[in-house]
């Protein structure tokens, strides 16, 4: 994983190599960012970047044993020219011997103290194949199914164990331990070593949600913060690196929401036509009565969680669309056409206030669809409300 190969975050990687560059490494590290964002591969590339570095220039001395003037500055290696390096490979593939990696682990039978040197294999091909992926993906990915990952205490002395060791080629040791936010108290054991640190020894965490990380840890590190993708990168990538249409790319880009992961996910139903399942929505909430209604409710209940979440975020990202067309003018900004004639019907039927009152209420099904609520009574409560807000009514709660 190399800079070039990361999706945006142009000014990150900057900032990241302006710290190697100009000597301003600081010895703990907290790559911040929100699913999607690309924390952990800029965290690979950042680390491999750093243990091919080569090793600090000899100090010169004079006839008395003296430092002499002429002390020669560390060798700087630019992310253009880390192929030359002979540690290049070894980095590249996570194979360094002076580059570890810690991650939640579960068992892999009853009794088993397990460590992320366990998973190895596993790991590997995990980054390589689906860098963005979020936690949940990687415990699915090791066979977790519905047993909890963790960091373990165990795992905290094989890290003290590791990073007490000498180096062996480079003259950084480099420690990435993707989510912190699975260690629990056991993290404390870590404390002592991330404040005082063996000589030119790097840690680099890489977490998603700063409230789950211990305190004393999180007070330890410099602090990184990680912005979520611009739309325009993620149409980039989606065109150039999944090989997707432009208007399709565009699309997919919008309604991601920064999260490229998410990006990737949305491909594998961009084929569905949810313009034309959200009109026959309306039609049945304005003017289908109840019977319509139910059938609509039953139909969506049968697509499943994640198409049904994808059909929720784009119609918010219509109504976020129809609302920037009432504000700014229908050609203030790049639309696709159809969405722009859809967004400008939308602002025909219901007013920025109304409109704002159903946002609310698709992110709030949105969180309860993500916990396994009930399809189609969960769609009917909804198309009962946007009934009510549609023509002005006073909205009923759903707890």
């Amino acid at each position: 994983m190399q800079f070039k190969d990361i999706v945006g975050q142009q000014a990150v990687k900057q900032h990241l190599i302006e710290m190697v560059e100009q000597n301003r490494l600081s010895h703990a590290l907290l790559f911040l960012g929100k699913e999607g964002s690309g924390a952990l591969p800029l965290a690979l590339a950042f680390a491999q970047f750093v243990v091919c570095q080569p090793a600090p220039s000899p100090v010169v001395e004079d006839l008395f044993g003296g430092m002499s003037a002429l002390e020669l500055k560390p060798t700087f290696i630019s992310p253009e020219a880390l192929s030359t390096m002979e540690s290049f490979s070894r980095a590249e593939n996570l194979v360094h011997p002076d580059l570890h990696f810690s991650y939640p682990v579960i068992p892999r039978k009853s009794g088993d103290k397990p460590k992320s040197s366990d998973y190895g294999t596993e790991w590997r091909e995990f980054v390589k194949t689906s860098p963005y992926s979020n936690a949940y993906d990687w415990l699915q990915f090791i066979g977790a199914e519905n047993k909890q990952g963790n960091i373990t205490a165990d795992e905290c002395n094989d890290i003290m164990r590791q990073l007490s060791l000498k180096s062996f080629e480079s003259p950084y040791k480099v420690l990435v331990l993707w989510m912190p936010e699975y260690l629990g108290k056991e993290g404390n054991k870590l404390l002592k070593l991330i404040e005082e640190p063996p000589a030119n020894t790097l840690f680099i965490l890489v977490a998603e949600d700063e409230e789950n990380i211990l305190p004393t840890i999180l007070s330890r590190c410099q602090l990184v913060k990680i912005p979520r993708l611009e739309v325009t990168d993620i149409e980039d990538a989606l065109i150039t690196r999944a090989n997707v249409s432009p208007d399709i790319a565009a699309q997919v880009a919008a309604i991601s929401d920064g999260n490229y992961r998410e990006a990737l996910q949305l491909l594998q139903h961009n084929d569905e036509d949810w313009q034309s399942l959200l009109k026959e929505w309306l039609n049945s909430t304005l003017r289908g009565g109840p019977i319509k209604q139910v059938k609509f409710a039953e139909d969506i209940s049968k697509q499943g969680r994640e198409k049904q979440k994808q059909f929720l975020r784009y119609f918010n990202h219509l109504i976020g669309q129809s609302i920037r067309i009432k504000v700014l003018g229908p050609n203030a900004f790049a639309i696709a056409e159809a969405e722009r004639d859809f967004a400008q019907r939308l602002n025909k039927i219901a007013s920025v206030s109304q409109q704002q009152a159903i946002i609310e209420e698709l992110d709030k099904a949105s969180y309860y669809i993500e916990r396994n609520a009930n399809g189609k009574m969960l769609f009917l409560a909804l198309t009962i409300k946007f009934y009510h807000i549609l023509q002005n009514k006073v909205v009923p709660t759903m707890n």
